[in-house]
């Protein structure tokens, strides 16, 4: 969501200065709309707020599924009310050092794509660093999260639906890191793989709902399809 905002907004305000201005401000508007590589201002705040939801399926703490996605939209619009407040904040430090007020009038600064990307990111990175911070764990936590879903629930489809030498590279998995099935092509082994982590996390669905994973059709649709594309490949 907030990358499709990002899309859309950038090209909106490269259009405002050119009707205002008579030119467009692509190096400016584009590297600092651009800034983190586009995952900062509304990326971050859907992302955070979908990190802490993701959580919500994460947990088996009840008190931690309710209280997550309030945490999240709050920092959400928190970090949104912070990059908002600080153009006013910028403009009353300046009043109270006695500085004119800025005209609004003024065309955009002649500034390169990358001059404006790389003092747009440690902009960005500067103000809101404890967001970062906050996504980086929240990633961190999901990556560890999965992998360890994955190893323990496919822990018991060795010789069923994972070969013992597929589990040893589970068990091996790391961050950044995508495992490939042996003398298999890229896209049908990815879609194995794929096929496989999707088992293991309807299982664990499953198991907490406190139901059996054996008795859920998913889970034997998700075995049959790695039947099939065991046989197609």
């Amino acid at each position: 969501v907030g990358l499709g905002f990002r899309w859309f907004e950038a090209p909106l305000y490269v259009a405002q200065g050119y009707a205002e201005f008579g030119v467009a401000p692509w190096g400016m508007q584009l590297g600092w709309r651009y800034a983190l590589f586009g995952f900062s201002g509304h990326a971050m705040f859907t992302g955070i707020f979908g990190a802490l939801l993701g959580l919500v399926f994460q947990t088996r703490r009840r008190w931690l599924r309710i209280l997550a996605p309030i945490v999240g939209l709050a920092l959400a619009l928190g970090a949104h009310f912070w990059n908002n407040a600080l153009p006013l904040l910028f403009a009353l430090a300046g009043a109270a050092a006695g500085e004119p007020p800025p005209s609004g009038h003024e065309p955009p600064p002649d500034v390169g794509f990358l001059r404006a990307f790389v003092s747009g990111s440690l902009s960005e990175l500067t103000t809101f660093l404890p967001f970062v911070v906050i996504m980086t764990l929240a990633l961190w936590r999901s990556g560890v999260w999965e992998r360890r879903v994955i190893r323990e629930e496919l822990a018991e489809e060795v010789g069923r639906t994972v070969s013992p030498d597929e589990y040893d590279q589970v068990v091996r998995d790391r961050a950044l890191r995508t495992r490939r099935i042996a003398r298999m092509h890229r896209r049908e082994s990815a879609a194995l793989v794929n096929a496989q982590h999707e088992l293991a996390f309807r299982k664990r669905r499953v198991r907490d709902e406190g139901e059996d994973p054996e008795h859920d059709r998913l889970v034997a649709g998700w075995r049959e399809e790695i039947r099939r594309l065991r046989a197609v490949a």
